[in-house]
């Protein structure tokens, strides 16, 4: 017998004998997950065990007094469950409300009810306590308990989770975020993704990072793209907690590349800056960190020489992050920061000459591009390098790398007239002084004053005007006209 045959059958029963009846625990959190069960659970208004022996009679099963003094009874149903052909119907008495017996229930994906009358159709589901909630979340909800409270996870509880995996696909994605949000933003967050790469949860939260495994790198790379990622999210965990953006001790292992890292006050509080949703930056960042190589298996080449590169993973992978970030419905300002950071992680290593510090320029450039992201992607580019030689790392290497940083840093929070120089002329004014209409070549223009200013090229309007002129000139736009 189906289940929506059966169902009606006791609907119809209890509704003639005038019983209020409900459907609750475990067959409809069950058919929540879609999970196959024989087991239905039947609170009812009146005595359960009197009930269950009619119902018995009436549909041709067998009567089973489970418990006199609670009031608990069976009817067992062609066959013994959990055959296909058998079914438990399990019946308890309730008073008063069935939002009362709820209250008393254990879980609260066990406190959720249908009423029998309305199970042929759309159910509408009495949930009191959030069970619908809990229940999407539980399977990434264990783990991110795990590391906000530093528990472990009972071994039959993990293998249930490994068992149950698949159940992600189902589960609405700002569940889904939520909870993979909260597990980022915990100081452990690298070991508990390794937790739920175990379950096999990590790879149902983002499809994408099950081509990325056992995937080779050049020799300077200590770990396959897999394990890179998951210890670049090592290095953040580290470093955050080495420079109080959240608390813990950093592992052992970063201690003393950690110490070299540079700071600045206002970077405790930029990167703890609630973005949206009450995600953190730092929360992102790590998620920038995990799908910063993401399109490594895509862009792998293997040169005629036996080189291996990547050309173009940068960019790929930003537009694989914002695909992956909209899927899991995160806001349009969290996918476009993610997806910016992946496309540049690479550029605060490119933009010094031959080892020296970056030009005032190049930083202009830089920040310029990141836009809101620029402190984040200094930083996701530390962690790369440190997740890119592990315990091979260079010490002198990384200590070039940090003062270039540092001093990217310092200009910054130091010299905000490199990062956002002051209008000294805007398009009508280069119009005005050059007989020019307006189009794309103002834009130009203006960009390549703001780039002198930021390298302290041009101070003044009028010296503005005159790199404008020279640029004109060089391109053959205009004669050597005075203004």
């Amino acid at each position: 017998m189906e289940a929506s045959e059966l169902l009606r059958k006791l609907g119809q029963l209890l509704a003639d004998a005038g019983i209020r009846a409900y459907v609750t625990g475990g067959y409809l959190r069950d058919s929540l997950l879609q999970r196959e069960t024989h087991d239905i659970d039947i609170a009812v208004a009146g005595k359960a065990p009197e009930v269950a022996q009619k119902v018995a009679e009436a549909l041709q099963g067998r009567f089973v007094l489970l418990d006199r003094e609670e009031g608990t009874a069976r009817v067992i149903l062609t066959g013994a469950a959990p055959s296909p052909a058998g079914w438990y119907v399990d019946f308890t008495s309730f008073g008063g409300a069935i939002e009362e017996d709820l209250a008393r229930r254990d879980f609260t994906i066990n406190a959720m009810a249908v009423d029998l009358q309305a199970i042929a159709g759309p159910w509408p589901i009495i949930d009191p306590f959030g069970g619908q909630r809990d229940l999407d979340a539980r399977l990434l909800r264990a783990v991110r308990l795990a590391a906000e409270l530093g528990f472990e996870i009972e071994p039959g509880t993990f293998g249930l989770m490994q068992r149950d995996a698949y159940c992600l696909r189902g589960i609405a994605a700002e569940r889904v975020q939520e909870e993979f949000c909260r597990l980022l933003a915990t100081p452990g967050a690298a070991e508990h993704l390794g937790l739920l790469e175990n379950a096999g949860l990590l790879t149902e939260v983002i499809l994408e990072l099950a081509q990325t495994k056992g995937v080779g790198q050049p020799p300077e790379h200590f770990w396959n793209v897999f394990y890179h990622s998951l210890y670049t999210v090592a290095a953040l965990d580290a470093l955050l907690c080495a420079k109080g953006v959240q608390p813990g001790e950093p592992a052992a292992a970063w201690d003393q590349a950690v110490a070299l890292v540079p700071w600045h006050d206002g970077l405790t509080g930029y990167f703890r800056e609630e973005v949206a949703s009450g995600h953190r930056r730092a929360a992102l960042l790590k998620l920038a960190a995990l799908l910063h190589d993401i399109a490594k298996p895509a862009c792998k080449t293997i040169e005629p020489g036996g080189r291996m590169r990547f050309l173009g993973h940068q960019q790929q992978g930003a537009a694989m992050a914002q695909q992956i970030m909209e899927r899991l419905a995160f806001s349009a300002r969290e996918t476009r920061m993610v997806a910016r950071m992946v496309e540049h992680h690479l550029r605060p290593s490119q933009m010094g000459s031959d080892g020296g510090l970056p030009t005032r320029r190049a930083i202009y450039r830089y920040f310029r591009d990141t836009e809101d992201v620029g402190l984040d992607t200094l930083f996701l580019n530390l962690a790369d390098h440190l997740a890119t030689r592990g315990p091979r790392l260079n010490m002198k290497a990384w200590r070039e790398h940090c003062e270039a940083t540092a001093y990217v840093i310092s200009s910054y929070f130091e010299e905000q007239a490199l990062i956002t120089p002051p209008k000294l002329v805007d398009g009508r004014d280069i119009m005005q002084a050059f007989g020019l209409g307006p189009g794309p070549l103002i834009g130009q223009l203006l960009q390549a004053v703001r780039e002198a200013q930021a390298a302290g090229e041009v101070t003044t309007r009028e010296e503005a005007l005159a790199y404008v002129k020279k640029l004109l000139m060089a391109e053959k736009r205009i004669n050597d006209v005075s203004f």
